[in-house]
């Protein structure tokens, strides 16, 4: 069954609610699956929602079904999966069922999380006197289809693939506007003391160090590293020394070749010896860890270190990140403490943005919301990335 139960990231949008919050409600409306402090969720909304979510899904798969799960008794679901999957043909009804209902716990979770949190994500906003305008929300509209859908073709086939219409998209618009500027009230931009400090504690970060070429011979006494050391001096070859004296089985048939080393990658003593020494000087021997080494530096290639005017960018672009991960944690900690508790869903809608939610065991194939954003399969215009 995992070709009809997997994991997805749908929805690019919702329906337009009122942003301006509602008085408190009391209980969820009959023809609603959860509500938000009197702004109702609809089943019909919801459904539409679903459709978008398992479009969504089986577009990460070309060729795959749409398979809307249809709860309590999921016998579209069993009818779609039997007529468009062949292998799972004959796969008892039962099983199917299971799936179906693993499926639209998947479905609802994720289609509820982007409803509720978006609805939370302008309350908030509301209360912080956050605006954006219909000519803000255009404009960012245009400005995103003009760079990710150069015809206007193009952008009809996107709605049409993805299940959704011009109202969703500019609502996705709206909420990543909204979204945008809580997470800029959250939080201050990065300063240059703060990359400043990054970059002086991590220094390494932004360089490379020097590197050498080293040959060498190592012996188990100091007698046969003389007379490795007389043999090079008299004339020997590396190759021919190496292969004579050597019992460094990585470099003994390489004529003691080590190459690209960096400070404290060998044995502390020719590490230290050999980052001392001059280039093309014969030295030793040097008593190691390991025995006696006869060395010689072959090649040096400097070390490099941007400064921090060269590593400002990536610092910033790092940190940036960084702050922007604790800024949604922020806003949506905030908007969860303000509206979790104002938020009723239905039985058999209830998820982890509901009150009264509790989670299920360990044990449980059902998956809690993991975005605290309005996600997408495809690329539907938006200005800001989130969650």
């Amino acid at each position: 069954m995992k070709s009809i139960v997997r994991s997805f990231q749908a929805l690019g949008a919702f329906f337009v609610v009122a942003i301006v919050v509602a008085g408190c409600g009391s209980g969820v409306p009959g023809d609603s699956v959860a509500d938000m402090s009197g702004n109702p969720i609809t089943t019909a909304t919801f459904n539409h929602w679903m459709y978008v979510a398992a479009k969504g899904q089986a577009s990460q798969s070309p060729g795959s079904p749409v398979i809307v799960p249809d709860p309590p008794n999921y016998d579209k679901c069993v009818a779609t999966v039997r007529k468009a999957i062949p292998s799972l043909a004959s796969t008892p009804t039962k099983q199917l069922k299971t799936e179906c209902g693993t499926l639209f716990t998947q479905l609802r979770d994720q289609v509820l999380d982007f409803l509720i949190r978006s609805y939370w994500y302008q309350a908030d906003a509301a209360k912080q006197k956050i605006k954006v305008t219909d000519a803000d929300v255009q404009k960012a509209f245009q400005t995103a289809k003009a760079q990710q859908f150069p015809t206007d073709a193009q952008f009809q086939a996107f709605l049409a693939s993805s299940g959704q219409t011009l109202n969703d998209i500019l609502y996705r618009v709206r909420v990543n506007q909204i979204y945008t500027k809580l997470l800029a009230k959250a939080g201050a931009a990065v300063t240059g003391a703060q990359i400043a400090a990054y970059y002086a504690s991590h220094t390494s970060q932004f360089g490379k160090p020097q590197t050498r070429n080293i040959r060498i011979v190592l012996t188990k006494t100091k007698a046969q590293a003389e007379a490795a050391k007389a043999a090079l001096a008299a004339g020997g070859t590396w190759q021919a020394t190496a292969a004579k004296y050597s019992t460094d089985a990585s470099t003994k048939n390489k004529g003691g070749l080590l190459v690209g080393v960096t400070k404290g990658q060998q044995d502390a003593a020719l590490d230290a010896a050999s980052f001392s020494a001059a280039r093309g000087v014969l030295l030793g021997p040097v008593q190691g860890q390991f025995g006696w080494y006869v060395f010689e530096v072959t090649g040096i290639t400097p070390g490099t270190q941007q400064t921090l005017a060269q590593a400002t960018p990536a610092i910033k672009k790092l940190l940036t990140q960084q702050q922007t991960t604790t800024q949604q944690a922020k806003v949506d900690a905030a908007a969860k403490k303000s509206w979790l508790s104002k938020t009723q869903c239905r039985s058999g809608y209830v998820m982890a943005d509901c009150t009264g939610y509790k989670a299920p065991p360990a044990t449980s194939t059902s998956t809690a919301p993991s975005s605290t954003a309005p996600p997408a399969t495809t690329t539907p215009p938006s200005t800001t990335t989130t969650g």
